[in-house]
């Protein structure tokens, strides 16, 4: 299973939610504490996709610069035969 951005943000929320209506000065640390520990949680999750992006993209651009090589290699052999 896969866990969600939108997913921390929410838990996030409801922490915060918690700590705002929290009546005992613990309690809302507690909460306070976990909020941040679930925004860190998106934060990284975002960062991880950015990563995943990112790498995507290189992998696409080196697999494109594979084929033109192969193609150009393969037109530069059909040029000496002929």
């Amino acid at each position: 299973m896969s866990v969600t951005r939108e997913f921390y943000q929410a838990c996030a929320d409801e922490c915060a939610a918690e700590a705002a209506a929290a009546t005992l000065p613990n309690v809302r640390e507690r909460a306070l504490r976990s909020e941040a520990a679930w925004r860190a949680m998106a934060a990284r999750q975002d960062r991880i996709a950015r990563s995943r992006e990112t790498a995507e993209a290189e992998r696409l651009e080196r697999r494109a610069g594979e084929v033109a090589a192969a193609s150009q290699a393969s037109l530069d052999g059909a040029e000496k035969s002929a």
